[in-house]
């Protein structure tokens, strides 16, 4: 029983520290509409803000995330907030226009790079094997929570405070977050105490199960940030053409949305356990790709319909992500599974970059007034998702790894 509280108690510190740092992840995709009439900017060019964020992400989580298979993760993890907390507050104070809000959102990005998976690294690292998997999904699953409370808070209260205003708030939740893991977490040892040099690169990036998992989260990231970044633009949109009680509140909306996450991402774990890892992933993921399509042609629809296909459509892009990465975990062996989640997380969120900028390309393409452009839009996010299927295909071509056979 101790040891089931202390691995609840490890959990639930992390998913907390790991909610506080997401409290600024909605800043950018909230105040989209309000920053591109502040600077003049492009679908295209708002686009690359919401995505440079990821950006920072992957070009730091290949060495920060590999580090943690030589020193403990928790000093990772406290390096990464301090840099989100001053990312966010030098937003606050110096950004005036797009090059200088790309280059401070680049820096927060960075600073997730140095959280996310390396926080991870540090709760499993501190689990027993038998609980590993549910901590991980519910780990993941606070991502959606951190993510949904960000468009929440920020919606409520960005018709009530300046919008540097907001950075600031953020920047403070994050410092929190660093605290609260200095404080809570006891410093650890490494799991390996060996140099890790380019053979063990050679052997994760040779192994193709591993690369199978990472096309997966490059699809399912794609397709999910790309429809975060866009999704407030979107309702403001629609509201525009069909004003509506609903329509009115796009951060309620965006909020209620990435919510649903949390228990897509659980169940969708479970289902994995119960009907087989690659299964479920080549069944949930065509699913979430018709619904995009779906998506993209009723833009014009009553808010009595479109709302609940936007809820019942961001539900399904979750039901792979903690499926994908504790698939991954699971299927590593412990020497290498720091260098895997930074190869994981670098492809992975390569995905979440590119995401929301095919969305804006779309939408300039085709017209961001224009039905068709939305159209246009939404189907990038069902060609993300696709790619992933494709790449989830190919666990069935791979050979299981040799600490499972």
């Amino acid at each position: 029983m101790a040891g089931e509280r202390s691995s609840a108690a490890l959990v639930l510190t992390f998913c907390i520290a790991e909610a506080l740092l997401m409290a600024g992840f909605a800043l950018v995709p909230s105040l989209l509409p309000q920053l591109s009439q502040r600077w003049f900017l492009s679908a295209t060019a708002g686009g690359w803000l919401g995505g440079i964020f990821f950006l920072g992400y992957i070009l730091a989580v290949p060495v920060l995330v590999s580090l943690t298979d030589r020193i403990d993760a928790r000093r990772i993890y406290l390096a990464g907030a301090t840099v989100s907390a001053l990312a966010l507050a030098g937003f606050a104070s110096f950004a005036d226009g797009l090059a200088s809000g790309l280059g401070w959102w680049w820096l927060a990005g960075l600073g997730l790079a140095g959280t996310y998976m390396p926080g991870l690294k540090a709760l499993t690292d501190r689990l027993p094997v038998a609980v590993q998997a549910r901590g991980t999904a519910f780990y993941t699953a606070t991502f959606g929570v951190g993510a949904g409370l960000s468009y929440l808070w920020i919606g409520l209260l960005q018709g009530r405070l300046p919008w540097p205003w907001l950075f600031a708030i953020a920047a403070v939740c994050a410092a929190l977050s660093m605290l609260l893991v200095w404080r809570g977490i006891a410093p650890g040892k490494p799991l390996m105490a060996t140099q890790i040099g380019r053979s063990h690169w050679r052997s994760v990036v040779g192994d193709r199960r591993i690369l199978a998992f990472c096309g997966g989260y490059f699809g399912h990231n794609w397709e999910l940030f790309g429809f975060r970044a866009w999704l407030v633009a979107y309702l403001t949109w629609t509201h525009a053409r069909t004003p509506d009680s609903w329509t009115a509140m796009p951060g309620l909306i965006a909020a209620l949305a990435t919510f649903l996450a949390v228990p897509a991402s659980i169940l969708g774990n479970e289902g994995a356990q119960r009907w087989g890892r690659a299964r479920w992933l080549q069944t949930v993921m065509p699913l979430s790709g018709v619904l995009a399509i779906v998506v993209g042609f009723s833009g014009g629809q009553s808010s009595r319909l479109l709302l609940p296909l936007l809820l019942v459509y961001a539900a399904s892009m979750n039901l792979d992500s903690a499926a994908l990465t504790a698939g991954l975990l699971t299927e590593t062996s412990p020497e290498k599974r720091g260098t895997a989640l930074a190869l994981y997380s670098s492809i992975g969120f390569a995905g979440a970059c590119i995401g929301p900028i095919a969305f804006g390309v779309a939408l300039d393409a085709f017209g961001r007034s224009l039905q068709a452009g939305w159209t246009a839009a939404f189907v990038t996010l069902a060609c993300g998702v696709g790619f992933g299927r494709w790449a989830i295909g190919r666990i069935g071509a791979a050979p299981p790894p040799a600490h499972l056979s």
